[in-house]
């Protein structure tokens, strides 16, 4: 996919630092239950950690017990990707941000009770969020 947002691998380095990098450009996935937004609650949009592009409203969000902030839909269907994934040596879909390309987390078929019946398990640092007063 060609992403709006296009930089150097150097730049989102430098930019991004070590930690955010690894994640967000290098597919890494953060450890359960220690990311900043896990327990946000105020009403607001959650945006790429990269790119700061919408991505996610707090209304979707719901505790899915996974120790990952969890969505049921994007902010807008274009505003994520979803792409094949069988690294780990099964099939689950990546969430990249379609603006910039950087990964996100995954999205499983598993958020039962909620309207789409979707769980977008995210990294916390691949995130900002942005409170609405």
């Amino acid at each position: 996919m060609d992403h709006e947002v296009k930089k150097s691998e150097a730049e989102w380095r430098e930019e991004l630092g070590p930690e955010r990098y690894a994640v967000l450009r290098g597919a890494a996935t953060e450890r359960a239950w220690t990311g900043e937004l896990l327990d946000e609650s105020r009403s607001g949009i959650y945006t790429c950690g990269a790119c700061n592009a919408e991505l996610f409203k707090s209304g979707t969000k719901f505790d899915s017990g996974c120790g990952w902030p969890s969505f049921y839909e994007s902010v807008r269907p274009e505003a994520v990707e979803l792409i094949e994934d069988r690294t780990l040596g099964t099939v689950r879909t990546e969430v990249r941000c379609a603006n910039c390309g950087s990964h996100l987390g995954h999205v499983f078929d598993d958020g039962f009770g909620t309207p789409t019946g979707d769980r977008y398990c995210m990294n916390s640092i691949a995130l900002n969020f942005k409170p609405v007063e």
